[in-house]
């Protein structure tokens, strides 16, 4: 066993050690983490924006030649957006709200149903490449069943009688399965950054292992 004797692995063992404090219940030092996160996201989020985005997008541009006058446009359009610290002139966000708004429907909406619709149909579709193998077979057929039986159980213009009722039980198996699937996984994912810290704690800090 050997403990280390870094300064930055102590402060960031204790600051670990604070912030699994709340597990416990709600007290000084998880606040205090807390507040020391918080501040530390913002201070780095400012500087990536400030060296990364202002000085070559905007300062550079528009002070050294070639001047790309045409960007004063934006640059006006997102001070707009500061009007709602004032109750004067609050109304100044509407616009630009409006464009990012209009812009941001107008790019994603052919994306999204490119990628959410077109895509998913076609994935769908029982085609003879993905019978290619016994494997490959069960697993088109299931998502096959699985979309259908899926979109019957959504289908609220119709009694649930006979074999439409059924169909709209296996809907529901396969929502099921795939909510547990989500969940599985984020419970997962929340397992592997507590073994991260864990052997962080143990290996890094205390040297045990």
């Amino acid at each position: 066993m050997s403990i280390s004797t870094s300064i930055w692995i102590w402060i960031a063992a204790l600051l670990t050690l604070m912030i699994y404090s709340f597990l416990y219940k709600d007290n000084p030092f998880y606040r205090l983490a807390e507040h020391i996160f918080m501040g530390l996201s913002l201070g780095y989020t400012l500087v990536i924006l400030w060296y990364d985005y202002i000085i070559p997008r905007i300062y550079q541009p528009l002070f050294f030649s070639p001047h790309q006058w045409s960007l004063i446009f934006p640059i006006l359009l997102g001070m707009m957006t500061f009007g709602i610290f004032s109750k004067k002139y609050n109304w100044l966000i509407k616009y630009p709200l409006a464009f990012y708004v209009s812009a941001f429907a107008a790019i994603q909406i052919p994306v999204m149903l490119r990628s959410w619709i077109l895509k998913q149909v076609e994935a769908s579709f029982l085609t003879p490449d993905k019978f290619s193998s016994v494997f490959n077979s069960i697993n088109a057929i299931l998502i096959f069943v699985g979309l259908v039986t899926t979109l019957i159980y959504f289908y609220f213009s119709k009694k649930r009688e006979h074999g439409f009722g059924a169909a709209a039980t296996v809907g529901i198996v396969f929502i099921m399965v795939a909510f547990g699937a989500a969940f599985g996984y984020t419970v997962m994912a929340r397992i592997s950054l507590l073994i991260g810290r864990m052997q962080f704690l143990i290996q890094d800090w205390l040297g045990i292992m």
